[in-house]
C-alpha cells in the first residue's frame, strides 16, 4: 500500500503543472484545489517510506507547502498562487542539497553509499562535486520557474511541466555517464 502511495505521490508531483493548466480552466479552482490537496496529503503520507530522513522532510515540507498554496489560492480565489509550487520545490531541494555540503557526507554520497557502502575517497570527492552541480541546477531551475510565474499560463506549464523535467533528466543522464567514465578511469 505504501509503495502505491509513493508512486501516486511521484505521479502527482510530475503532473502538477498539467493539472493546474487543464484543471483550472475546465473544473475551476475549488475542484482542482481539492484534488491537489488530496495528492499533497498522499505525498506527506508516502514520505514515511523514504530511507533518508532528509527526503522525508522534503516530502512533508513540499506536501505542506502545496496544501498551504492550494488553501490560500482557494481562500483568496487566486489561482496564481498555485504557480509558485515548483519554485518552492526547487528552494527545498536546494536547501536539502546545499545543507548536506556542510555535513560530513553530502546527500549524493549518502545515496551512493546505499549501493556502494565502501565508497573510496575519490568517490567521496566526486559525489561532493555532483552535489554542488545539483545545487547550481536548483538555483537556475528555481529562478526560471519563478520567472514563468509572471508569464502566460501556457509558458509556465511548458517550462514547469516539460522543459524542467527534460533538463533534470538530462543532468541525471549526463551525470550517470560521467560516473561510469569516472569509475572506469579510477579502477584501472
Amino acid at each position: 500500500m505504501m509503495r502505491l502511495l509513493t508512486i501516486l505521490s511521484a505521479l502527482a508531483l510530475i503532473a502538477y503543472p498539467v493539472a493546474v493548466y487543464y484543471g483550472i480552466s475546465r473544473w475551476g479552482l475549488a475542484t482542482v484545489g481539492a484534488l491537489l490537496a488530496v495528492f499533497f496529503i498522499v505525498r506527506i503520507i508516502a514520505a514515511k517510506q523514504t530511507q533518508l530522513k532528509e527526503l522525508k522532510y522534503i516530502g512533508w515540507l513540499s506536501g505542506g507547502a502545496g496544501i498551504a498554496l492550494v488553501t490560500l489560492g482557494s481562500l483568496f480565489r487566486q489561482q496564481g498562487l498555485l504557480l509558485y509550487y515548483p519554485v518552492i520545490v526547487n528552494i527545498l531541494m536546494l536547501g536539502l542539497f546545499s545543507s548536506s555540503l556542510w555535513q560530513q557526507q553530502s546527500l549524493i554520497e549518502r545515496l551512493a553509499r546505499i549501493q556502494e557502502p565502501d565508497l573510496p575517497a575519490s568517490g567521496v570527492s566526486y559525489t561532493r562535486n555532483v552535489t554542488k552541480i545539483w545545487c547550481v541546477f536548483f538555483i537556475i531551475n528555481g529562478t526560471i520557474a519563478l520567472i514563468t510565474c509572471f508569464m502566460p499560463l501556457h509558458i509556465w506549464t511548458l517550462y514547469n511541466g516539460f522543459i524542467s523535467y527534460i533538463l533534470a533528466g538530462s543532468l541525471f543522464g549526463i551525470e550517470w555517464l560521467c560516473r561510469q567514465w569516472y569509475r572506469n578511469k579510477n579502477t584501472q
